[in-house]
């Protein structure tokens, strides 16, 4: 019976050990996770002690206190985040709050309008712990835990897009663009895009992309075409790329490959094969008007490039200014034996096949693609019977000579015509016609106050006499009757004349002894 309260007495030694082991291991259950500041440009709607830190909707720290930079710019939000949470403290996290937004790629964070805003978190790659980090204004596009691929994409502009906008594969949203800046040297802008994963692997070294940010519209002869990808990308503008129709199968693109972005799918699925693109100028000394920048060059209805820049150059010789157009051709468009003749395009036998086209009449010339919008274009074409001019190919760019279009042509006519009518002395000749006028109207009353009298007279005498004729000449006229009768008598002695002769013919001795008594019987 007195074992009992020995036995009692043992079972509180263990238990005295645990308590003591707890409270050494108290304040390191107790301990807080590192202590991170995060600038914003504003604070709105956070509040020290209330908001908390999110990762995927799990709660791994809370708003500890505000404060202003040291040049009162932006807030910076002094974050605790929990022992559990300390990856979230390593170089390249990811930090932004999240509010109700309405944007052109939709609406998110409607759930804070009851819970209040909240800083979500996107966890960093690298392997070194930072205490400070510069908060996004917007929510990241991609989080780091979605696989997929990263391009870049180089355009001549920005056009609609922005952060956020989509991406298609085959009218399939398959990514979105992360972000853009300008290129190094300002000519371009460098568009970040991701691709998820698994359509990334449709993304290879021969992949064309184009903006999908409008409408495309064409009448041709198969009638009105009219593409577009979404209604979302006439809002906030998109990206499409595909594959090129090719027997060669292409390599995948590794992350962060370079791509060029064309302005539509005609020009990046069929000019990319074209070859490098050879800069030309024309000079023109007419009016451009009309003409603008992106307007084709046409050879025979072959697109062979485009118009790059249009410039105004002041011409010594001629005293006058001429408009330079500056040209991008693209020459293997002419066929493969004209690039096997042309080779690289800078050798020798390119220049001498070029001098031999420009001797042939190859000019370029103004002409007008619609008579509707007035608009321009450049055009290719062969004229025999232009000027012989030489070029000079040692020139870069090379400058091809031009011809006038032919309403330029009737112009300088029109003016020649105009010009030589201004040269006719029209002021002289209407003084001497006038004076002609004048001359004949005098002339004209004279005959009518001194001629015509006399006239008057001699007609009637005149009248007279062939009345007088023509009563003459009558056949029941007497001189009628007195003609007949002599032509009577002529007649009848023309016939005793003809039978005298005859006579004589026959008896030539009449006239020596006269007519014989037989004859006379």
């Amino acid at each position: 019976m007195r074992s009992r309260p020995l036995t009692s007495a043992l079972w509180l030694i263990p238990l005295a050990v645990a308590l003591i082991c707890l409270a050494f291991l108290a304040p390191l259950l107790t301990q807080p996770g590192p202590e991170v500041a995060v600038s914003f440009v504003t604070a709105e709607g956070l509040e020290s002690g209330k908001t908390r830190v999110r990762y995927k909707d799990v709660e791994i720290g809370k708003l500890a206190g505000l404060q202003l930079s040291d040049d009162r710019t932006r807030v910076l939000a002094v974050v605790q985040l929990e022992a559990s949470a300390e990856r979230f403290a390593m170089c390249g996290t990811r930090f932004w709050v999240v509010r109700p937004r309405v944007g052109m790629t939709g609406v998110s964070g409607l759930a804070t309008v009851i819970s209040g805003p909240y800083i979500a978190v996107d966890a960093g790659r690298f392997s070194t712990r930072c205490r400070e980090f510069v908060g996004l204004e917007t929510p990241p596009s991609v989080t780091s835990d979605q696989i997929g691929g990263r391009f870049v994409l180089r355009a001549d502009s920005l056009e609609s897009l922005n952060v956020g906008s989509p991406i298609y594969f085959r009218r399939v949203h398959v990514g979105q663009v992360l972000n853009y800046s300008l290129a190094r040297d300002g000519t371009a802008v460098d568009v970040d895009v991701f691709v998820k994963t698994p359509y990334d692997r449709y993304v290879t070294s021969g992949t064309r992309w184009w903006h999908a940010s409008g409408i495309d519209l064409r009448f041709d002869s198969s009638g009105f075409n009219l593409d577009t990808q979404s209604i979302a990308t006439l809002l906030s503008g998109g990206i499409a790329f595909d594959l090129p129709e090719s027997s060669v199968p292409e390599r995948r693109a590794t992350d962060g490959t370079v791509f060029a972005l064309a302005a539509s799918r005609t020009e990046a699925m069929h000019r990319a094969d074209d070859g490098p693109a050879a800069s030309v100028r024309m000079r023109f000394n007419g009016s451009v008007r009309g003409l603008s920048v992106g307007a084709p060059v046409d050879f025979d209805g072959v697109e062979l490039g485009e118009v790059t820049a249009i410039d105004v150059d002041f011409n010594p010789t001629g005293v006058r200014f001429d408009m330079v157009v500056t040209l991008n051709l693209y020459p293997y468009r002419l066929g493969r034996r004209y690039r096997e003749a042309l080779g690289k395009g800078s050798s020798e036998a390119g220049k001498v096949l070029l001098h031999q086209l420009v001797a042939q009449g190859l000019r370029g010339q103004l002409r007008t693609g619609s008579l509707l919008t007035g608009q321009r274009y450049v055009a290719l074409d062969f004229f025999p019977h232009a000027p012989a001019v030489s070029i000079d190919t040692r020139r870069t760019p090379v400058e091809l000579p031009t011809v006038p279009n032919t309403l330029e042509e009737l112009q300088d006519k029109l003016a020649n015509i105009v010009n030589r009518l201004d040269r006719v002395p029209f002021k002289e000749i209407a003084i001497n016609l006038n004076q002609s006028l004048v001359n004949a109207n005098s002339l004209f009353r004279r005959i009518d106050t001194e001629l015509a009298p006399q006239a008057r007279t001699t007609l009637a005498v005149a009248e007279q006499s062939f009345n007088a004729a023509n009563a003459t000449l009558q056949q029941n006229s007497p001189m009628q009757s007195d003609i007949h009768e002599a032509l009577t008598e002529l007649r009848r002695t023309l016939a005793n004349l003809h039978a005298f002769s005859d006579y004589l013919e026959q008896h030539p001795e009449s006239l020596m002894w006269g007519k014989s008594a037989d004859t006379q019987r």
